[in-house]
């Protein structure tokens, strides 16, 4: 019995230590976090790809920022392997700091499938709400999106862009040749974006098929008033609007061969009236298609790092957003794939097909009524 107490007592101990130093190690990666966001958020990283490398007082200079600030950046980044130093042993205004090769890929090439710097930053805005939070965890009531600021708007944008841009239109809707089909053919094929954000997706749809009219909905403002220069910018205003308006407004039924929803519907308070407003949009013929995260299809605590990053995006943001209006379905980010077919029946339709897209992070649906 002594033995066996020792043993429990020894394993105790262990599991105590392994979990002080995950916490240590968690608070480096959380400053690794913030000040990568400073960096994005600041220009730092682009004014010092640009001059291939920089003391303080030179990067201060072409960033328009504080030398002090920036030299305790620096130095920090440095320490945390983010950055090169090449004369560490010189006089602190003299220190000359770099991107080590590869780093601006990650960090300053936003054309670049590894750009992930907007990662810290709608990991940053995911807590700018946070004292509301703490109150609707007490509460039971939702945190309204806008309270999530521009770092969050911005950075899940950013993080979407190349996918939505590179791959979207050009790897995976092409899988599915029916409907690539009726994309490039006459008349033009009409396409409704559902929850689009500022118009990245409707872009990506827009720029791989060039006959394709596209209308994006969405509810946020924010969002909406960003998507005009984001559609001038990509020069397909001409057939792309993004409209501040609720898609479930009389007048659009049956109009659309496409309508889409993007890493959105577990968002929603009401995802079968969100379905249900689709399946309406596409009328007969048309199809919906609806892109969310990809999980488990059951709850397991092994079930690795991308559904331990959703879960946690769940707490801090999509559960808070979904359950702002009531009644909600309170879905949050883990939606697995029978949640997503139960809000489909019930909004209508008679089939839902997984189809045999293969994204690390998405799964697409293509929901027939």
């Amino acid at each position: 019995m002594v033995a066996i107490l020792e043993e429990r007592t020894a394993d105790a101990v262990a599991a105590r230590d392994a979990l002080a130093e995950r916490l240590f190690q968690a608070t480096l990666a959380t400053w690794d976090i913030v000040t990568i966001h400073l960096g994005h958020r600041l220009g730092m990283y682009r004014a010092l790809g640009e001059a291939g490398s920089a003391t303080s007082s030179e990067l201060a200079a072409a960033a328009g920022l504080n030398e002090r600030y920036v030299r305790e950046w620096l130095e920090q980044q440095a320490v945390a392997g983010i950055l090169t130093c090449e004369n560490p042993s010189a006089a602190a205004g003299d220190r000359r700091f770099a991107l080590p090769p590869g780093h601006a890929a990650v960090l300053v090439d936003r054309d670049n499938p590894a750009f992930l710097a907007p990662l810290a930053q709608i990991t940053v805005g995911s807590l700018h709400p946070l004292e509301r939070l703490l109150g609707a965890f007490r509460t039971g009531e939702g945190v309204p999106y806008a309270d999530y600021g521009v770092d969050l708007r911005a950075g899940q944008a950013a993080v979407n862009r190349n996918l939505f841009l590179q791959e979207l239109g050009n790897e995976y809707l092409p899988t599915i040749p029916d409907l690539h089909a009726r994309r490039l053919a006459d008349p033009p094929a009409r396409v409704a974006d559902i929850g689009c954000g500022v118009g990245w997706s409707c872009v990506g749809v827009a720029l791989a098929y060039p006959n394709v009219l596209v209308d994006g909905f969405d509810l946020d403002e924010a969002s909406v008033a960003e998507a005009q220069e984001v559609l001038r910018d990509a020069g397909v205003a001409d057939r792309v609007d993004v409209q501040l308006r609720d898609a479930a407004a009389p007048g659009l039924e049956g109009r659309y061969d496409l309508v889409t929803a993007f890493e959105c519907i577990h968002d929603m308070s009401d995802p079968v009236g969100a379905l249900r407003t689709m399946r309406r949009l596409a009328g007969e013929g048309g199809t919906v298609l609806v892109m969310d995260e990809r999980v488990a299809d059951a709850f397991d605590p092994k079930a690795g790092d991308v559904e331990r990053y959703m879960y946690g995006f769940s707490v801090l943001h999509c559960l808070p957003v979904g359950l702002e209006a009531q009644p909600s379905a309170a879905t949050g980010t883990v939606m697995r794939s029978d949640t997503l077919r139960g809000y489909a029946r019930e909004a209508g339709f008679q089939e839902i097909e997984i189809l045999p897209i293969e994204q690390p992070f998405f799964t697409f649906y293509r929901l027939i009524g």
